[in-house]
């Protein structure tokens, strides 16, 4: 009798000790990789990022979770649409097979998810074996959500509910035709509803964690910046992000709503290097395009954090050393990390079939639109007029007064006959991107007295406007207007560009200075849709829109 009871007792202490042991949680998360399924290129930076090198990373951390008896999330906190063209012109299915392999746990619905109309989104779902999350996002006039508004997972020794939000500046950065069968409601409204309510079901050994498409925002912070969690840029976050507003940020959610253990962020592409703490709330965001991979360890113990630990992955990330000799070598940013072969023997496939559909016909034209010897980098033509009318085109519903492109980043010609899409990105090689600016005046006339006249050592950066007209006189420009009219220097205008001007490339630092929004339209697939929209095209009269005086 003596022994049953013992016996009863160590089971009974044991129990009570693992109930008090505290739970391990390992999060991986990515975000906005925009049909970087495959390895690629960049300036100085080759053979980056990728799916494959990604599926590697997942695998050992899920690996070394399962040996140490943790739990473990891999998740993507949106925009799996849109960047790379053998992913868009399969509507991403490369990319969402390829995260099935990963046994990816959920992803958040992002603006870019709206790309495409309902039936290719209700396709998508199809395809993937994890859910689409948002609970802000419904069908117009009804409370039911596209996606599903939250999953819990249970583990052993901890419960784990994942809610979704979706930045509700959609409804109006959205293709309008997509977009208008939708609602887009407030992110922390419909978090302050969830919240509460899942923890209720939880329990006290639950904790909230919320997959967000909403992004960091603050003064001077554009695409891709890094941030980390210093007294200024907290300051400049908590100053910039009001608390309640409908439109804000991941900042504004954490400061609006209790009970978020952690926002696993998107769509301000912001490399996160250290987490956000605002209100007790972790904030984390893996840049974008496949480039990281963030790891949040979570030690928590009835349902609080008592310790974390915060990696930021650089998938293959690379840096550039040339000697004396001219001789080029790099090295890795962190370890090399080998392809998954699976995962890489899977999006082979798909890339061959996407390359096929590069060569098959987009439009015709009877018209040369010609950049013989890089005509764009030093008069006005037709070829700088397709493409600012293309971006004008797409952007028609958002305000767009003006757009500028440098001459650098058009390539070549588009020949009269047949245009495929390889014949556009041969033109537009760099996967640039669209970016709206709000920008004063004075900085506008900044911007066109620097692009209009000629730089012999920086040719790139001769203007190819629309929406702007100028003369060019050897005594500087002159009679600058924006649609007929004069450029006031105190008035704010909207003008659409490229990433790479946008972030000050070719020296347009004034453009820095003004609120960029990043569209993430890619500029090669604007100019694509713009061709197939106008094709056959028989004309294309042009009205100069510079002169230029010797």
């Amino acid at each position: 009798m003596l022994k049953k009871s013992l016996l009863i007792f160590a089971v009974v202490v044991l129990a009570f000790s693992i109930m008090a042991m505290a739970a391990h949680l390992v999060i991986l998360e990515v975000n906005d990789t925009h049909g970087h399924a495959w390895d690629y290129s960049e300036w100085h930076n080759p053979n980056i990022g990728g799916f494959a090198a990604i599926a590697t990373i997942v695998e050992q951390a899920r690996k070394e979770a399962a040996a140490n008896g943790w739990d473990f999330l891999f998740l993507h906190a949106g925009d799996v649409n849109t960047g790379v063209p053998e992913s868009d012109l399969l509507y991403a299915r490369p990319d969402i097979l390829a995260l099935n392999a990963m046994h990816l746990d959920a992803m958040a619905i992002g603006n870019h998810e709206f790309d495409h109309p309902w039936s290719i989104l209700m396709r998508q779902m199809t395809w993937a074996n994890f859910p689409f999350l948002s609970a802000n996002v419904v069908y117009k006039g009804t409370n039911e959500t596209v996606g599903k508004p939250y999953i819990i997972k249970g583990f052993s020794d901890l419960k784990v509910a994942i809610l979704g939000l979706t930045t509700k500046t959609t409804e109006y950065i959205g293709n309008p035709e997509n977009v208008k069968g939708y609602d887009f409601l407030s992110p922390v409204k419909v978090a302050k509803k969830y919240v509460p309510m899942l923890h209720t079901i939880m329990g006290k050994n639950g904790i909230v964690l919320a997959l967000t498409h909403l992004g960091i925002f603050g003064k001077g912070l554009t695409a891709g910046s890094k941030v980390s969690n210093t007294a200024l840029v907290m300051r400049n976050l908590l100053t910039y992000n009001k608390p309640n507003d409908p439109y804000g940020g991941s900042v504004t959610l954490a400061e609006s709503v209790r009970g978020i253990t952690a926002i696993l962020d998107g769509h301000s592409h912001t490399i996160v290097e250290d987490p956000l703490n605002v209100k007790g709330t972790l904030i984390i965001q893996a840049g974008s395009f496949s480039k990281y991979v963030a790891r949040l360890d979570l030690i928590t113990k009835d349902g609080k954090v008592t310790d974390y630990t915060y990696k930021l992955i650089p998938i293959n990330l690379k840096v550039y050393h040339k000697d004396k000799n001219g001789k080029v070598t790099y090295s890795y940013v962190g370890k090399e990390i080998k392809p998954n072969e699976e995962v890489k023997e899977l999006l082979a496939g798909y890339k061959q079939i996407g390359e096929a559909k590069l060569n098959e016909p987009i439009g015709f034209s009877k018209v040369n639109f010609v950049n013989d010897k890089e005509q764009t980098r030093m008069k006005d033509t037709l070829m700088g007029h397709l493409i600012t009318d293309a971006v004008a085109w797409k952007l028609k519903d958002m305000g767009i007064q003006a757009v500028l492109m440098n001459g650098g980043g058009i390539r070549t010609s588009i020949a009269p006959g047949t245009i495929t899409y390889r014949d556009v990105l041969k033109v537009l090689p760099f996967g640039n991107t669209v970016v709206t600016i709000k920008l004063k005046g004075s900085d506008l006339l900044k911007a066109i007295e620097w692009g209009a006249v000629s730089h012999p050592n920086d040719t790139g950066a001769r203007l190819n406007p629309r929406g702007l007209t100028y003369k060019v006189t050897p005594k500087g420009v002159k009679d600058i207007l924006i649609n007929g009219k004069p450029i006031d220097p105190d008035k704010i205008y909207t003008i659409a560009t490229n990433d790479y001007m946008a972030s000050g490339g070719d020296h347009y630092s004034m453009l820095k200075n003004g609120d960029q929004y990043n569209t993430n339209y890619v500029l090669a697939d604007v100019v694509k849709e713009y061709i197939q929209h106008i094709s056959p095209i028989e004309s294309y009269p042009f009205v100069p829109r510079w002169t230029e005086t010797k």
